[in-house]
């Protein structure tokens, strides 16, 4: 059965009002592996409340409207489903603690033909409740792998969006290597994520991994943290926006290896490759870096 495109866009997704406090802000944190190193005074403002910063990342778990794709309304093979390219933009520091509203839409389904799968780009902005100030803007690609040809009904089918750019061949300017924790997915989907494919042998096998995955926006996240330990030393005020595609999935325990490349204006490259099986697992990555 073809998912219904105009459903899909005309989902009604309620904005969700969310109130966290430092408790979720150190969760997110410990969850994408900061704080190894309890020593460390520049990753303990992340998981300290004591002077407690958020991470600019924390963004995409923010007004999350849950795995929304699960509900057999949508029509959605949800099994099928991987997170394909994720992208954030930040417009202000995010406050360590405090009450936010996620107003979340599909903007575009792609159809890649039957048996090659679909696209569905959505959005979700993040405002403070209080004023109204937008905080960040996350947009996403979900492949969904089980839900290609149904244009061939004669619903339509959007435009894929832009490429992104390639990662450089040159030789990386910067490396930083992050070790993942074992229990790295058990700690990050408590952060809002509770898709069974992270958790469950038995779905995730399902789907057609070994075992279960790390979420994608948690390798997000933790290339993120490399981001602000290489480029902003630390201070997650200069981290205006970045992006990638996920183009291979990480198991709980690996060591990701976020190498970037400057790019002139602020802008730079990177991409994460997991270094026990020498694999790229985010791909065509962009960041923009404040001075």
């Amino acid at each position: 059965m073809a998912i219904d495109v105009a459903k899909l866009k005309n989902w009604p997704h309620l904005p969700i009002e969310q109130h966290y406090g430092a408790r979720d802000t150190i969760l997110y944190a410990l969850g994408v592996g900061v704080g190894q190193d309890p020593t460390d005074r520049a990753q303990l403002r992340f998981v300290y409340e004591d002077g407690l910063q958020a991470l600019p990342t924390l963004a995409v778990v923010l007004g999350y409207p849950g795995f929304w794709a699960k509900d057999p309304a949508t029509g959605i093979d949800w099994i099928r489903l991987l997170h394909g390219e994720q992208s954030l933009e930040l417009f202000a520091p995010l406050p360590a603690q405090g009450t936010v509203i996620g107003r979340t839409r599909v903007t575009a389904l792609v159809d890649k033909g039957a048996g090659r799968g679909a696209l569905m780009v959505s959005e979700r902005e993040i405002a403070d409740a209080a004023s109204g100030r937008r905080l960040a803007l996350a947009r996403s690609v979900s492949f969904l792998r089980g839900d290609g040809g149904f244009s061939a009904g004669g619903q339509p089918s959007d435009p894929p969006p832009p490429p992104r750019a390639a990662t450089p061949q040159t030789p990386p300017d910067r490396v930083c290597e992050l070790k993942t924790r074992p229990e790295a997915a058990l700690i990050y989907r408590l952060s809002g994520d509770y898709n069974p494919v992270h958790v469950d042998p038995a779905v995730a096998q399902a789907a057609g991994f070994e075992r279960p995955i790390l979420h994608g926006l948690c390798s997000f996240g933790v290339s993120g943290v490399a981001l602000l330990k290489t480029l902003c030393d630390w201070d997650p005020s200069r981290l205006q926006a970045l992006g990638c595609r996920f183009s291979a999935p990480v198991y709980p325990g690996e060591t990701l290896r976020v190498e970037t490349w400057h790019l002139g204006g602020g802008r730079h490259a990177f991409r994460t490759k997991v270094v026990e099986r020498d694999v790229v697992v985010l791909s065509h990555g962009s960041a923009r870096i404040a001075a």
